[in-house]
């Protein structure tokens, strides 16, 4: 499973460790991602993302995923988000 964020697309950033003699190694540095499981009130059901701290904070900010994701462009989310969308916005709950 790759180390990205759902929200913010937050993934690892690749550059290098340089020594003293100038010696250049691969370093990557990954981004603080875990696993969290959301309640959706509206669907009675929890759903699992990937989230980062900066994701979990605008999920909040919106007032809970269900509204973060029905206000969020559908072109920038994730497939999954899409397709919890459809389903809100089927069910209208926004």
């Amino acid at each position: 499973m790759a180390n990205i964020c759902d929200i913010t697309g937050k993934k690892q950033l690749r550059g290098n460790r340089v020594s003293h003699a100038n010696n250049k190694t691969i370093h990557f540095q990954q981004p603080s991602v875990l696993d969290r499981a959301l309640f959706i009130p509206e669907l009675k059901l929890y759903f699992k993302l990937r989230l980062s701290n900066a994701g979990l904070r605008n999920i909040d900010k919106a007032g809970g995923l269900s509204r973060y994701v029905i206000k969020a462009d559908p072109e920038t989310l994730s497939p999954r988000l899409r397709s919890l969308r459809k389903v809100l916005v089927k069910r209208g709950t926004h």
